[in-house]
């Protein structure tokens, strides 16, 4: 059974995938945040750089697009299957309201004959392999059935299911017993995506459901990004390796974006996350969403990591 990194904006981009690639790795897929085809279908240069094979050496990418026009989606993926990429995958799955509201992402799934349009036409044009990410629906899990006869019209390379509807956003418990329940009727492999934090996670629904294709992990792997390799049977993250880990986001984002304190805003994010792996760190935490400057973020991080790790 693979296991998959979400792909997460403002995140995971080819500066985290590398770092963690190479300091931890486990990772059988990861999964790039998604790219929008442009309507004038000129591709934005900043969007493909992060896509560029160069950018990714020997870490398993697959790029994700976001859209509701299919022609142009199909466009898109020749572009992407052009710089090497076989699999591209579909996002139905984000329920950010900014981007519901155009129609896109999670919001495709309150059109079930757009969505069928959308889909026929990238096939038509594009060809597989194709995967597709999604919610089980806007409001209510009911509508998953409807939206899953939609999906079995096509030859999906694989299914990757997100059991929570779009007005859930992240809230709330994801619904499993909707997801067992449409296991039986798909006609396609089916990667299982939301709730996944620890070791024990991965060796319940894999007991479950061992069919599944693949299981996929996102804040889990942020907040522990040992944790794939812990749910193989190995050895948590050490002080070392983390420190390794998060140093290397920091050059890799101060080179990126020509700026230590644009690098420091990102590092908040992540820090946000994995903090909890130390203990002890109220104090240091209030005080690291407060800092700017570099000096401020490396004596902080310092005194971090003079705590003990969680065990």
């Amino acid at each position: 059974m693979r296991y998959n990194a979400a792909p997460m904006e403002g995140l995971t981009d080819r500066v985290w995938r590398q770092t963690h690639q190479h300091i931890f790795g486990g990772a059988d897929r990861y999964y790039a945040p998604f790219i929008s085809p442009p309507e004038n279908r000129i591709p934005v240069k900043k969007k493909m750089d992060e896509l560029l094979p160069e950018a990714n050496p020997g870490v398993p990418v697959i790029p994700q697009l976001l859209g509701k026009d299919g022609s142009c989606a199909a466009w898109m993926i020749g572009v992407l299957r052009q710089m090497g990429y076989t699999e591209v995958n579909l996002n139905f799955g984000c329920p950010s309201g900014t981007v519901t509201a155009k129609g896109k992402g999670a919001g495709m799934l309150r059109d079930l004959e757009a969505l069928d349009r959308f889909l026929d036409t990238v096939f038509e044009e594009a060809g597989g392999p194709i995967s597709v990410k999604t919610r089980i629906g806007v409001d209510k899990p009911e509508e998953f059935q409807a939206i899953l006869e939609v999906y079995n019209r096509y030859p999906l390379a694989e299914l990757i299911i997100h059991p929570r509807v779009m007005r859930q956003l992240y809230r709330g418990q994801a619904d499993r017993d909707t997801f067992a329940a449409a296991l039986p009727a798909c006609h396609f492999p089916v990667c299982y995506n939301g709730d996944i934090t620890t070791p024990q996670d991965f060796a319940a629904l894999e007991a479950a459901w061992p069919g599944l294709s693949g299981l996929m992990a996102g804040r889990g792997l942020i907040a522990d990004p040992a944790l794939f390799r812990r749910a193989r049977g190995g050895a948590p993250a050490s002080k070392e390796e983390l420190r390794a880990y998060l140093d290397g986001l920091y050059t890799g984002y101060t080179a990126a974006f020509g700026s230590a304190p644009a690098a420091i805003s990102r590092m908040k994010a992540f820090w946000h996350e994995c903090i909890g792996l130390f203990e002890g760190t109220e104090k240091l935490e209030k005080q690291l969403k407060k800092l700017r400057e570099p000096w401020e973020y490396e004596v902080t991080v310092n005194q971090i990591f003079t705590l003990p790790l969680r065990r």
